[in-house]
């Protein structure tokens, strides 16, 4: 295989693992909240798209997260 055939190929892998993460990472978090916060703060539950808007505003707000390896 050719360099340049392996990133497409890597490339095209990574999108829709990228963005299944995303939904997953959404859903855990409105699963959280819903079992967590009305119960702890007397909050109303959210719904999915809430959560997902809201995990938008705090990386938006607090950026990405970053692994430092080594050191």
């Amino acid at each position: 295989m050719e360099v340049v055939e392996l990133f497409q190929f890597q490339f095209l892998f990574f999108i829709p693992l990228a963005v299944g993460l995303i939904f997953l990472l959404t859903w855990l978090f409105e699963w959280l909240w819903n079992i967590t916060i009305p119960q702890v703060f007397n909050l109303k539950t959210i719904t999915y798209w809430q959560a997902f808007r809201l995990l938008l505003i705090a990386g938006i707000l607090f950026g990405p997260a970053r692994i430092v390896m080594g050191r």
